[in-house]
């Protein structure tokens, strides 16, 4: 018993407790993907059509993305402040966009919901901002599993909110708003002093292996029991009451990683609570960070001095010249006999500022592979609803649900086989980016070609191709340019969603669901003989039925994830040395 209140101090320290903490602002966090059920929604109260309710998405978008705000003031206030910025903006923007469309407030101009949406959404970057930075410092050595997972959880919290929301059985539609801005500002409320950097985030522990496939065990368990649910919803049918208790338990699921914290500090000995909570000495760090310094200038002068042919050589044989260049540098230096030169900026594998990165061609080759795959991604998860209505599918949320799931998936699935791939052959991450812009290509394929089930194929393909490329590339940015500004740069890279869907859905996806819209109506009223007497009416003019709505639009997507592909594959090339140096010991 006198260990009990040591232990109570230890797990409020753990950086598991900080991990699962974030998982679960994250479940709650991604309001974002939600848009496909608030749309239609949106769209019969106010009126609109459809290129109105694209600038509605965009305007999500944005907000969803615009994180340097977030980013910068992550490096200089508490973890707790920018959650609670986060809430603030959460509820503000969706409370007002929920009064306006249950009429407790009058109708406002399309410029004010757009503000209020982006604000709203904006609070998504401030939980992402202040989980991922938190849980990347205290697993800087695991950035591919932290950062799928928490990504993942993000982009299952459409399923998750959608079942609650069942769950809790709300008489209209237009609810939804209001669930989207309390209930997850609640839940970061509770939360939001446990999300920090915590001791002990500089050692690996061999416990670390067995918690991950854990939380892996618990994401696919969470995604196949949500995943039967949509099915027992959508075939059967089920009654209110199995609907709530099906919802308990899924919240039951989501609490059980709780679990690893608690075994770590209760059911483990002191030395292993001495352990966890080591932290090198400020001093210490002060006076290593000198000579790291000047370690780090010889090895760029190694980089420099190397003979081309090194690079080709096999990794062990590789490893050996450079050790032994850089012993006869360190020598030569010592002796006066050569003037190493200071080097003008970071290299990639070390810290950069986002202004440093800018400045390098591999930062905009992942930011236009982004905008093209992530963009394409992004297109049809803000115009699923108005998909599904086009092939004839009422229910709608099932759909979007089904998004969540598989995009879910696709982010714990990305950092897992990204993180495979480096630490067994050591290639480089942007290998995985490739691979899944593939895969969303053939689904955006897929419906194009009008094959059996396509809906259902493209979803699933296009929401596990965009949820890994969101796992992938923050962990790509931190490793070639450091975690200094690894906020900033996640903000950056951010905006490469928003400026895809700019296009993609403001423009090209709007304008050709309009054009074949406006032809149905006119050939339905030549059909009716009324075409001269009757002006078209938006009703009639702003529904567009078939997969014809959206076939041409997927078609040219497709196109961009396979240039996307081949931009992933030129970062590839260009990074195989940083990643050779970074991982090559797990070739040898």
């Amino acid at each position: 018993m006198e260990q009990l209140p040591e232990k109570l101090k230890a797990f409020i320290k753990n950086r598991w407790l900080v991990f699962v903490c974030a998982m679960w602002i994250q479940s709650c966090a991604g309001v974002g993907y939600l848009f496909g059920s608030i749309s239609p929604v949106i769209k019969s109260a106010m009126g609109y059509n459809q290129r109105q309710i694209a600038i509605l998405g965009v305007a999500k978008d944005l907000g969803d993305s615009i994180g340097f705000v977030a980013g910068t003031l992550c490096e200089i206030l508490p973890m707790w402040v920018i959650l609670f910025i986060g809430v603030v903006q959460n509820f503000v923007g969706y409370g007002l966009v929920g009064l306006v469309i249950t009429n407790t407030l009058p109708d406002l101009p399309l410029w004010v919901l757009c503000v209020a949406i982006f604000v709203g959404t904006n609070g998504e970057t401030y939980y992402n901002t202040g989980t991922l930075v938190s849980c990347v410092q205290n697993f800087p050595r695991s950035r591919g599993p932290v950062v799928g997972i928490l990504k993942g959880f993000a982009g299952l919290s459409g399923a998750i909110l959608t079942q609650v929301y069942a769950m809790i059985n709300f008489p209209n539609e237009a609810a939804l708003v209001y669930m989207v801005a309390v209930g997850p500002s609640i839940v970061v409320l509770a939360l939001m002093f446990i999300i920090r950097p915590v001791g002990g985030h500089r050692q690996v522990r061999p416990s670390d292996g067995s918690s991950f496939m854990f939380t892996y065990s618990v994401c696919l368990v969470l995604a196949a029991y949500l995943l039967g649910v949509l099915m027992l919803e959508d075939l059967v049918g089920i009654n209110q009451t199995l609907i709530t208790l099906l919802g308990v338990f899924l919240i039951i699921l989501i609490l059980l990683p709780i679990i690893i914290p608690i075994l770590l500090v209760f059911a483990c000995g002191t030395s292993h609570l001495v352990d966890e909570n080591l932290l090198p000495e400020p001093e210490k760090q002060e006076g290593a960070s000198s000579d790291q310094d000047s370690n780090e200038v010889i090895l760029s002068e190694v980089e420099d001095e190397k003979p081309p042919e090194v690079d080709s050589l096999p990794e062990p044989e590789r490893r050996k010249r450079m050790q032994h260049l850089q012993a006869k540098l360190f020598q030569a230096a010592a002796e006066g006999a050569v003037q190493v030169k200071r080097k003008r900026g970071p290299r990639r594998g070390e810290d950069f500022t986002l202004f440093q990165a800018l400045m390098k061609a591999d930062f905009w080759l992942m930011f236009l592979s982004l905008v093209l795959g992530a963009g394409s991604g992004l297109t049809v998860i803000d115009n699923l609803g108005q998909i599904c209505q086009s092939l004839g599918y009422n229910n709608t949320s099932i759909i979007v649900s089904m998004v969540s799931i598989f995009n879910f998936l696709g982010r714990v699935g990305g950092g897992y086989f990204s993180e495979t791939i480096i630490r067994k052959y050591a290639f480089p991450r942007p290998v995985a980016m490739a691979v899944v812009q593939v895969l969303m290509s053939f689904g955006l394929l897929y419906y194009a070609l009008g094959w059996p089930g396509e809906i259902y194929v493209t979803t699933m393909l296009t929401a596990l191709g965009y949820g890994a490329q969101w796992a992938i590339a923050p962990a790509s940015a931190s490793e070639l340019f450091g975690l200094k500004s690894f906020g900033n740069l996640c903000s950056f890279l951010g905006l490469a969603s928003p400026t895809g869907s700019l296009i993609f859905s403001g423009v090209i996806a709007s304008g050709i669901y309009d054009y074949y819209a406006e032809k149905q109506a006119s050939l339905r009223r030549a059909i009716s003989g009324s075409l001269l007497t009757l002006p078209l009416q938006d009703d009639d003019s702003l529904t567009c039925k078939g997969s014809i709505c959206y076939s041409l639009t997927c078609l040219l997507m497709s196109g961009f994830c396979m240039v996307a592909m081949v931009l992933s594959l030129i970062v590839v090339y260009r990074t195989r040395s940083v990643y050779s140096q970074l991982y090559g010991k797990s070739l040898s």
